[in-house]
């Protein structure tokens, strides 16, 4: 794993062992461009979007953000496979922009202290773009692991993905805090066992922490609060 720093200024206990993020809303916001992508689609097709729609498709596979979109109109394979495919390459279209500078705030930060405490990093994810996003921001090299829906068969809102990048860094459930942007990712991760961080602006509050970023936060005072937890 490439280092992002290297950070001794504190030490934290080693009850967690790692941490695991969601990609979308959490690393970077990709989410105005998954928005627009989709939202071209259905006046491509005719079908009726928003942007409270498009709130009910975070955290899930993109497959499961058609039927959504499509609210019960049946259409067959071959289309939504092609379907499919236009939204993907629209938002490659906004992809192809992404830089370092696209990280979320705090971050970078969080990353460096976790590193510089020996930490592992996963990235636990719905989206199949996760790692031409990550080359693009720069981080490739920073987790040492990666699962997406490619990894397991039940994709969030199940839990499957949570569980095995904690396997893949070698990881008990309570070792790791996982870090999500959604309310189903917070239930799926919660109901696995992790200790959760809720990020952003939907209904994560139920969390066993919750923020709008991580601009201000401190990975040390973070743990501290997260163990101080009765759960």
């Amino acid at each position: 794993m490439a280092s992002l720093a290297k950070n001794d200024d504190f030490m934290t206990t080693r009850t967690i062992k790692a941490l695991i993020f969601d990609f979308d809303g959490v690393i970077t916001d990709t989410a105005e461009y998954h928005y627009q992508s989709w939202k071209r689609l259905a006046e491509e097709e005719g079908l009726h979007f928003s942007r409270e729609i498009n709130d009910q498709l975070r955290g899930v596979t993109r497959r499961e953000s058609l039927r959504r979109l499509l609210n019960g109109q049946q259409i067959d394979e071959a289309t939504a496979q092609a379907w499919m495919q236009r939204k993907n390459d629209y938002f490659h279209d906004h992809l192809n922009n992404f830089t370092p500078e696209h990280r979320l705030p705090g971050i970078t930060r969080i990353l460096e202290q976790a590193q510089g405490q020996g930490m592992k990093l996963g990235i636990a994810s719905a989206s199949r773009n996760v790692r031409p996003a990550l080359i693009k921001l720069g981080l490739m090299e920073t987790f040492d692991a990666i699962g997406d829906p490619a990894i397991v068969i039940n994709n969030k809102p199940a839990y499957d993905v949570f569980v095995w990048t904690a396997g893949a860094l070698g990881v008990g459930v309570r070792e790791a805090i996982v870090f999500e942007d959604s309310d189903g990712g917070i239930d799926a991760a919660r109901n696995a066992g992790f200790y959760t961080v809720g990020l952003g602006t939907a209904n994560v509050s139920h969390a066993d922490l919750s923020f709008p970023d991580l601009a201000k936060v401190h990975l040390e005072t973070l743990i501290t609060q997260l163990l101080a937890t009765t759960r």
